[in-house]
């Protein structure tokens, strides 16, 4: 018997398929959460943890995120890699604060939306038609995005009313919801203190008082995103032209032109992340603060779907807000345990998996974090500004293990070529 005869055969690697939460295990998980949060509230008196205060303010920094983390699932859906999300934004930005200082809220989020567009269409021109590396092409953009909106920001607003060399004049704000009677009673209820029952009042008074019909528009976005991509045949193709473009184009498939859609659909999303920023607000120079990468942080911990990535800019809206509202500081240091928490349950999925490395290390820190917790009262005011992006990208990446971007995702690609 030859040696070939004697060699072991080899099967090709099977890819582990997908499993996918049922509304119901999602439902019993978002319960269950709250639950844990508010124990966590009773033990420690950080009412700010779910007041209806912190959780507006959680909402207002989860939109941004959110929108941004959409719009790179619709680029890389098509294969092309957008690590230019902070520089669409920053374009979105003043596009919003130019157009909606002399015309209103909506003109305003039009305009941003167009200038995210364009920055789309920059990234589009480079990557698709002349084979730019994906990632030079983003940073460049990203660098070059807030100096442009800083030197037409002093050209624009310097001596117009309200504005200055590195802030626009401010912009109105569009229609907010606020149900009348509701919003009053779960206040009331939330005030009182009661276990998990004032917690949920909090959560749904948050909801319902004076959100931003822009707020209203992104869940809509994000949901019938997922809707398009996954549940319609130009979905499928767009999905296709990420996974194997030459496949896709023997198929009949023009790769470029859903790349190109892709992209474009991408920098809107990016647009309008940044007019919401601006709405009702201003422009200020570095208004964004790296949204637009904590947005591609989300999308990757979400594994490039809709429901995943809207969990992680949840994840960090909730503590960036609450950072936000709690002025005194309690909420945060009770942040600590609320981690330890979340880091043990990273701990018996990975261990589940098998990745007992992770594993140890998610409980040696949420070992520190009680420690931390029980041998001091408050949090220092450096590290409670820089809590949300720890927290965060911390507990993303420890549970972020068993990825699976678009196989075709930052590929070079020419017509007619071989894959």
């Amino acid at each position: 018997m030859s040696a070939v005869e004697d060699a072991p055969v080899t099967r090709p690697a099977v890819e582990p398929r997908t499993r996918h939460w049922s509304p119901v295990t999602w439902s019993v998980l978002v319960l269950a959460a709250l639950a844990v949060i508010s124990l966590v509230r009773v033990l420690t008196g950080a009412a700010n943890l779910t007041s209806v205060g912190a959780v507006q303010s959680a909402i207002t920094a989860a939109v941004p995120i959110a929108l941004a983390g959409l719009s790179g699932l619709w680029s890389e859906r098509a294969g092309v890699v957008n690590i230019g999300l902070e520089g669409m934004m920053v374009l979105g930005t003043f596009g919003c604060a130019w157009i909606g200082w002399q015309y209103g809220p909506w003109p305003g989020v039009v305009a941003g939306i167009l200038a995210g567009v364009v920055g789309g269409a920059i990234l589009a021109v480079a990557t698709v038609t002349f084979g730019v590396d994906h990632i030079i092409a983003g940073v460049a953009l990203s660098i070059v995005a807030p100096g442009l909106a800083l030197f037409l920001s002093q050209l624009l607003f310097a001596n117009a009313p309200g504005g200055g060399e590195q802030q626009s004049p401010p912009v109105s704000d569009v229609y907010r919801i606020t149900i009348p009677g509701l919003s009053d009673w779960l206040d009331s209820i939330a005030a009182k203190g009661w276990f998990f029952v004032s917690d949920l009042a909090g959560i749904l008074g948050g909801a319902t008082t004076s959100l931003s019909l822009l707020t209203v528009l992104a869940v809509l976005l994000i949901a019938g995103s997922g809707f398009v991509l996954w549940r319609t045949r130009f979905g499928l193709r767009l999905r296709s032209v990420g996974e194997a473009p030459y496949a896709a184009e023997s198929l009949g498939v023009n790769v470029i032109r859903y790349k190109y859609i892709g992209v474009l659909v991408s920098g809107a999303l990016s647009g309008l992340a940044g007019a919401f920023l601006v709405i009702g607000l201003k422009f200020v120079n570095g208004q964004t603060a790296g949204r637009g990468f904590i947005g591609l942080a989300s999308l990757i911990f979400g594994n490039w779907r809709p429901g995943g990535m809207a969990a992680g800019a949840i994840l960090f809206g909730y503590t960036d807000g609450v950072q936000l509202f709690d002025s005194e500081g309690t909420a945060m240091h009770a942040f600590l345990l609320l981690l330890a928490v979340a880091l043990v349950l990273v701990a018996a999925l990975q261990l589940r998996r098998g990745n007992r490395a992770v594993a140890v290390v998610a409980v040696v820190i949420a070992a520190l974090a009680i420690w931390w917790f029980l041998a001091t009262d408050a949090l220092p005011g450096q590290l409670v500004t820089a809590a949300p992006y720890a927290i965060t990208l911390l507990v993303m990446g420890l549970a972020s293990q068993r990825l699976r971007p678009p196989k075709a995702d930052g590929m070079t690609y020419r017509k007619g070529g071989r894959g």
